[in-house]
């Protein structure tokens, strides 16, 4: 009698999470985890550029890099709110918090949290199922991904983000976990700020063997062209352009963005046979 008491105890202490019925995303990279993990069709608004899948180019847009619409999403009467940490301003989503709505913070620190995420929101979801699929598929991806690329030679890279002013980004913060994975040893790894601003004459001193950029970082060739015969990036022509969306946001699409990565720096080291 005692032992059913203390099983039934245990049992009634487990907290499974309720499928939710209205869901606000405030970040394209929540948005996209939303959508893989089986929330699509509660997402009822979402933030500015939360343009993939195709569905969420359809939302309401109630936040933006200046803040986020604090009325309208009280107006809305949410009963999950996907939030970015860090990324989301910390007083109005504490005003939420007090109003008691349900949070869930994104704050992806390594490759493996994309999968767990996943997981976690679809338990949230109707078909919690489709969740588990999508993080059993990242990782069994990503495994391959790792065992492929763990014995090449490393290489010196560097991430330029913007070009006025150039910033890039330290170790631990991300995607530098994408480059890492692949072999790529970041000149700017030891920066004490998580996006550091740098200069051009302190990342001819770190001497990179391959420069990458996205479309609008300012990364084309010829914005390193004056550094010819100083910068071995330039005089092997290793500047190479990567998909933005891929890379910054940590959602399923990251494996595009590892498989990009890792083979531009395959290209580099075979440039150097």
């Amino acid at each position: 009698m005692h032992l059913a008491c203390l099983w039934l105890l245990l049992f009634s202490s487990v907290t499974i999470a309720a499928p939710a019925q209205r869901v606000i995303s405030l970040s394209p990279h929540t948005t996209e985890l939303a959508f893989a993990a089986g929330l699509g069709p509660q997402l009822i608004a979402a933030s500015d550029y939360s343009d993939y899948p195709e569905a969420a180019k359809s939302l309401e847009r109630v936040a933006n890099y200046r803040g986020i619409k604090l009325e309208r999403i009280v107006a809305l009467k949410p009963d999950l709110i996907l939030a970015w940490k860090g990324g989301n301003p910390p007083r109005e989503m504490s005003k939420l918090e007090q109003l008691g709505f349900t949070i869930y913070y994104s704050n992806p620190l390594e490759l493996e949290d994309i999968p767990h995420t996943i997981e976690t929101l679809g338990q949230y979801s109707a078909n919690p199922k489709q969740a588990k699929q999508v993080a059993d598929d990242f990782r069994q991806t990503l495994t391959a991904l790792k065992s492929k690329y763990s014995d090449q030679r490393p290489v010196k890279y560097f991430y330029q983000l913007s070009s006025s002013p150039i910033i890039t980004v330290a170790d631990n913060s991300w995607p530098s976990q994408v480059f890492a994975l692949c072999g790529g040893v970041n000149i700017f790894a030891d920066s004490p700020a998580a996006y550091p601003q740098v200069s051009e004459e302190q990342v001819v001193v770190r001497q990179p063997e391959v420069i990458f950029g996205s479309r609008h970082s300012g990364t084309e060739t010829s914005a390193w062209q004056q550094w010819q015969g100083k910068l071995p990036a330039i005089d092997n022509q290793h500047v190479f352009t990567l998909q933005a969306d891929w890379l910054n946001r940590p959602t399923p699409r990251t494996i595009k963005a590892v498989e990009q990565v890792c083979e531009r720096l395959n290209q580099v080291r075979n440039s150097s046979l």
